[in-house]
C-alpha cells in the first residue's frame, strides 16, 4: 500500500532546498567579490583586503584604503548591480514573451545605448551641453534607451501587445540602432573610434561611487514592482490561458514588465557599456536551480547574474594582469558555449 504524500510538507521541503540554494549562491557571491577585490595590477592578499575594509576609507595604510574604496570596491560593487539588473531582466523578458532565448538585447534596448554613448564621445566631449564627458555619455546612453523602449511600445501598442509583435519590433529597433551606432563610428575620427569601441566593449573600470549609486537607487526602485507582480509572472510563465483563467490582466503585465525591463537594462548599461550574455544564461541556471515560481526565480536571476559578472572580472584580471580584460569580453566568449548547451536542450525537449 502507497503511503500517502503530505503536500504541505512536501511544499516545505522544496521551499526549503530553494532557499538553501539562494544562501549557497549568495555566499559565493560574497567569495568572488573578495577574489575580485584581491586581484589587480598592484596586488593584495586577502588578509590585508579584509584588513583594509575594517578599517575603512581612513584606516592606517593609505595606499590600500586608496585602491580599495577609491578603485576595487565601486567596480566590484557595480558588477553586483549590473549582473543583478541583467539577469532580472533576462528572465522578466523571457516570462513576458514567452521565448527562452530572449534577454534585455532582443528589444534592441543595448543597442540603443550603445549608440546614445557613441554619440555622446562624438560631440566633442559634450562642450555643447556643458556637461563633462564621463556624465554626459551615461546619459546619452540612458535616454537612447528610453526612446528604444517607447517605440517599441509604440509599435506594439499598435498591434495589442503580442509577445511575436513585441519581438519583432524589437529585431526592428535593434537593427535601427546597430545602424545608427555604426554610421557614428564611420564619422568618427581614430582617436574617437577608440573611446567608443572601448566603451562598447563593456567594462567596470569606469565605475565610480556616482555610478554605483545611481544604478543601484534604479535597481532598488524597480524592486517593489517586480515583487508585487511575483505570483503573475509565474501564473504567466505556466502559460497565457493559465494566467487568463486566474483573471490576470495580461496587457497591463506586459507593460509594467516591459517598462521594468528597459529601466533595468539602461541602469546596467549606461555606465558600463554593452556587456553580452549575462541576461541570456543566467535566467536558464535560476530555473535550473529553483525552478519556475518566481518568488525564488528572481532572486535567483539576480544572484546568477551577479555570479557571472563578477566570475568574469576576476578571470580578465587572471588572464591580463597589466589591465584588466574587460568583463564584456569575457562573458561574450563565455556565453556561446553556454547558449549551445540551451540550444542543444530545447532542441531535445
Amino acid at each position: 500500500m502507497t503511503a500517502r504524500v503530505d503536500p504541505v510538507a512536501a511544499w516545505r521541503r522544496r521551499s526549503a532546498r530553494r532557499a538553501l540554494v539562494l544562501a549557497a549562491a549568495l555566499a559565493a557571491l560574497v567569495a568572488l567579490m573578495l577574489a575580485d577585490l584581491a586581484t589587480g595590477p598592484s596586488g593584495m592578499p586577502l588578509h590585508e583586503v579584509l584588513h583594509a575594509l575594517g578599517a575603512g576609507p581612513g584606516g592606517a595604510d593609505r595606499a590600500a584604503a586608496t585602491i580599495l574604496f577609491q578603485i576595487r570596491l565601486p567596480q566590484a560593487l557595480m558588477g553586483v548591480i549590473v549582473g543583478a539588473c541583467l539577469g532580472l531582466a533576462g528572465l522578466l523578458m523571457q516570462t513576458m514573451l514567452a521565448n527562452p532565448l530572449a534577454s534585455p538585447y532582443t528589444l534592441g534596448f543595448s543597442a540603443a545605448a550603445g549608440f546614445g554613448a557613441s554619440l555622446s564621445i562624438l560631440g566633442a566631449g559634450g562642450a555643447a551641453f556643458g556637461l563633462p564627458l564621463w556624465l554626459l555619455t551615461p546619459l546619452s546612453a540612458f535616454l537612447a534607451t528610453l526612446a528604444a523602449t517607447g517605440l517599441v511600445a509604440t509599435l506594439a501598442h499598435l498591434k495589442g501587445h503580442r509577445p511575436e509583435i513585441m519581438v519583432l519590433s524589437g529585431i526592428a529597433v535593434l537593427f535601427l540602432f546597430q545602424s545608427l551606432q555604426s554610421l557614428v563610428q564611420f564619422l568618427s575620427s581614430p582617436e574617437v573610434l577608440q573611446q567608443i569601441v572601448f566603451w562598447l566593449f563593456g567594462s567596470l573600470l569606469k565605475a565610480n561611487w556616482t555610478s554605483v549609486g545611481v544604478s543601484g537607487a534604479i535597481l532598488l526602485a524597480c524592486l517593489p514592482w517586480i515583487t508585487r507582480d511575483v505570483w503573475a509572472l509565474t501564473a504567466l510563465r505556466m502559460g497565457e490561458a493559465n494566467a487568463e483563467t486566474l483573471g490576470l490582466n495580461l496587457t497591463a503585465l506586459r507593460r509594467r514588465t516591459f517598462l521594468l525591463t528597459a529601466a533595468l537594462t539602461a541602469a546596467a548599461v549606461s555606465f558600463t557599456g554593452t556587456i553580452g550574455f549575462v541576461g541570456l544564461i543566467a535566467p536558464h541556471i535560476a530555473r535550473a536551480m529553483v525552478g519556475e515560481d518566481h518568488r525564488f526565480a528572481l532572486p535567483a536571476a539576480a544572484l546568477t547574474g551577479a555570479l557571472i559578472l563578477m566570475a568574469a572580472s576576476v578571470l580578465g584580471k587572471l588572464i591580463s594582469p597589466g589591465a584588466a580584460l574587460p568583463v564584456g569580453i569575457v562573458t561574450a566568449l563565455a556565453g556561446v558555449p553556454m547558449l549551445i548547451v540551451v540550444l542543444w536542450r530545447y532542441e531535445e525537449s
